[in-house]
């Protein structure tokens, strides 16, 4: 299925630069497809489980709740400790390698849990999931910032973003349909990549992209922190705020909603962030210096929406909300970092905003939790209103560094990507 997609969508979003060099000109539809074949996949980490968290845990009932969470907590924590360390891996491999080593293995550790019938195993085998999506991560964005050029970066970006939408959108389907059948029919979803590792193999070069550096690896961090925090703080607060929705939606529109109908309104948020991301590209140029705002903006509006405890049409509208505030948030961050950072991205800044990511996912539901337990308001509107806090938070943060995110192609360091060489 992915194998066929992915090439029409190359043909259909991809123009190829005037500059581009002749022979890679000829076959970039094929390397675009390969590379937004990866933001497909790095969202099942957690989506393609998440329907059938509850007959996982019907299935382990001596378990605790909390062990049984992890397996979609665990994946984020070992994507982050692998991406921490990405400049180093690179040095080691080439880009075919390492995306090919990563895909294996999630294609194995992922769909092998189909296999296990004891917890402790299945959360090995999740940590080695974790392990595989921090070796994939980066490149779904870094590559696009090596091989293209800074002008393609919004609209490239905004098509990644759209794709790793759309994996969840596909995951969460079949997923739930998978899990029907058996709680550990849902994971061969990740059987998905294999049509990844084919593409891999015959399409993406095996080029070298690591930088030799004498700065010490938490010098380096500490480097890359201060000289992009507006994006790594932004993609933070961004996914901390989403996923307070996702991981909360469902237990407060129980009373709304059939759990039908709540599986939907779920899908019907990845779509509309998926348009959103679709359409990035178009929204970034028309108004590059305002677009910064909408994410934040959207986020407070959606959550102020919730935590006034609205009917049906109230929480579908703050879920479009939120959804298109996602779709915009963060392909804007990822472009940004791209167009101050050049093609080495790939290497510096892109693994520290994957890492940032996969962070506020972790910390998620323990931050909200911890800031909701201190608000003097009714324990069912609680979330929504430590949400609004978050996204306040973001707003301010995206306001006190506006001047540090005005970034355009021009002013990029490298724009002598290899796909537009003269």
């Amino acid at each position: 299925m992915l194998a066929g997609i992915l090439p029409v969508l190359g043909r259909t979003f991809y123009r190829p630069h005037p500059r581009m060099h002749p022979y890679l000109a000829s076959s970039v539809k094929k390397l675009t497809s390969t590379i937004l074949s990866f933001s497909l996949l790095t969202v099942m980490a957690g989506a393609a489980v998440a329907p059938a968290l509850g007959i996982i845990g019907e299935h382990f009932s001596d378990a605790s709740p909390l062990a049984v969470k992890f397996v979609v907590g665990l994946p984020p924590l070992f994507i982050v400790l692998v991406n921490l360390f990405f400049d180093r891996i690179c040095r080691l491999a080439g880009t075919r390698t390492i995306a090919l080593t990563g895909v294996l293995l999630y294609v194995a550790s992922g769909a092998g849990a189909f296999f296990v019938d004891s917890l402790p195993v299945l959360l090995v085998l999740r940590a080695l999931l974790g392990i595989a999506v921090g070796l994939v991560m980066p490149l779904s964005v870094g590559l696009l910032a090596y091989y293209y050029p800074p002008e393609e970066m919004s609209r490239l970006m905004g098509l990644s973003a759209a794709m790793n939408q759309a994996g969840g959108v596909i995951a969460t389907l079949l997923a739930g349909f998978l899990a029907a059948v058996s709680w550990n029919f849902a994971f061969l979803v990740y059987l998905l990549g294999l049509a990844v590792a084919v593409m891999v193999a015959l399409w993406l070069p095996n080029e070298r992209i690591g930088v030799e550096s004498d700065a010490s690896p938490f010098a380096g961090r500490i480097a890359l922190f201060r000289r992009f925090h507006p994006s790594v703080v932004g993609m933070f607060l961004c996914t901390v705020a989403f996923f307070a929705f996702v991981s909360n939606f469902a237990l407060a529109a129980r009373s709304n909603f059939s759990m039908r109908a709540i599986t939907l309104v779920m899908v019907g948020v990845d779509i509309v962030a998926a348009f959103a991301g679709f359409f990035f590209g178009r929204i970034f140029r028309w108004s590059p210096r305002s677009v910064k705002y909408v994410p934040p903006a959207f986020f407070l509006l959606g959550f102020a929406i919730l935590s006034f405890g609205v009917g049906r049409g109230g929480m579908v509208a703050a879920g479009a909300l939120l959804g298109f505030a996602n779709g915009i948030g963060v392909p804007y961050l990822n472009t940004i970092a791209s167009l101050k950072g050049g093609a080495r991205s790939v290497t510096t800044v892109l693994p520290l905003l994957s890492a940032a990511l996969f962070l506020g996912q972790f910390v998620c539901a323990p931050l909200v939790e911890a800031i909701s337990g201190m608000l003097p308001v009714p324990a069912k509107c609680a979330v929504w209103v430590a949400a609004v806090f978050v996204s306040f938070a973001y707003l301010v943060q995206t306001f006190a560094t506006r001047k540090s995110q005005v970034v355009f192609a021009r002013n990029a360091e490298d724009s002598n990507s290899p796909l537009h060489k003269e």
